[in-house]
């Protein structure tokens, strides 16, 4: 059966005010315009890496895609604190290829653990902020359902601009936080997978993804070179929370920034209800 994609839209748990895109807009008349890195990323992408590019294997329409957001993400980056990344070939290396380099051992665990089809899944990427990774898996993977939950709103507002620009349909952007949307039953156990890049440490993302994802889906850390001792130290939180670690792989970094890691934990069985803890918690007294 075909999933339909959904329509972007900002939902607001527990939120009494959203500031317009407008208000933010309006801040960018007059700001140099970033239209010349469009023409350069079609020009340079072949210098991104020396490795095989996940990039490349996208279809033209997804390739535009990802310079539109690239290119959107480094206009807005001049008002607000996007990303520490000034330049268009480095968000290519360091954001772009790194967030499509966790699809393969999600497909890989996907396919082996989940009873579930790939091409159909509802993803959350928890404490989305600029859109990464979770942005670029809704560009290359445009049947999935992705869910953006992001508690800043200006990042929200962000967010929903660049979904505009781009065109995407198959996002949805939540501004709450994951100690919240733990607990609402629209979101609680709702999902096949939940990721989070750069977020926190382990036992704190296990806190705040695990009670989002179904019994047999997938809890997904994207880390650095060596987080061994940082799982190691989550494995009792992992089992307090319903899940067990599946596996540690390296993947194909195609930035100058070192390896990365991506940690897959499996969902066995229903989070205790007292999970998330109430908001500032989990980081203050990770489990």
């Amino acid at each position: 059966m075909h999933c339909h994609p959904w329509k972007s839209v900002i939902t607001k748990p527990c939120v009494s005010h959203v500031l317009s895109l407008r208000h933010f807009t309006k801040h960018f008349q007059g700001t140099k315009s970033h239209t010349f890195l469009r023409t350069r990323f079609h020009s340079d992408t072949h210098n991104v890496s020396t490795k095989a590019s996940c990039f490349k294997s996208l279809s033209t329409t997804q390739q535009n895609q990802i310079h539109l957001y690239v290119d959107t993400l480094l206009q807005w980056n001049q008002k607000m604190n996007l990303t520490a990344t000034k330049e268009a070939d480095e968000v290519m290396e360091r954001h772009i290829e790194d967030s499509l380099a966790i699809l393969p051992p999600i497909k890989t665990c996907y396919n082996l653990q989940s009873n579930g089809l790939y091409n159909q899944i509802s993803l959350i990427d928890v404490g989305s902020g600029a859109g990464l990774p979770g942005l670029v898996l809704a560009i290359a993977c445009p049947d999935w359902r992705v869910t953006l939950l992001e508690s800043i709103n200006k990042r929200c507002v962000f967010l929903e601009h660049v979904v505009t620009v781009t065109g995407l349909t198959n996002v949805k952007i939540v501004r709450g936080r994951a100690e919240s949307c733990g607990h609402d039953v629209m979101y609680r156990e709702k999902f096949d997978v939940a990721i989070a890049r750069a977020v926190a440490e382990m036992r704190v993302l296990a806190e705040y993804c695990l009670p989002l994802v179904r019994i047999g889906g997938l809890f997904v850390a994207a880390k650095g070179h060596d987080p061994k001792e940082e799982v190691e130290n989550a494995e009792k939180a992992v089992r307090m929370l319903g899940g067990s670690i599946l596996q540690i792989s390296p993947v194909d970094s195609h930035s100058p920034y070192g390896q990365r890691t991506t940690v897959v934990c499996r969902k066995d069985h229903s989070t205790p209800q007292k999970y998330p803890r109430e908001a500032g918690t989990p980081s203050k007294l990770p489990l």
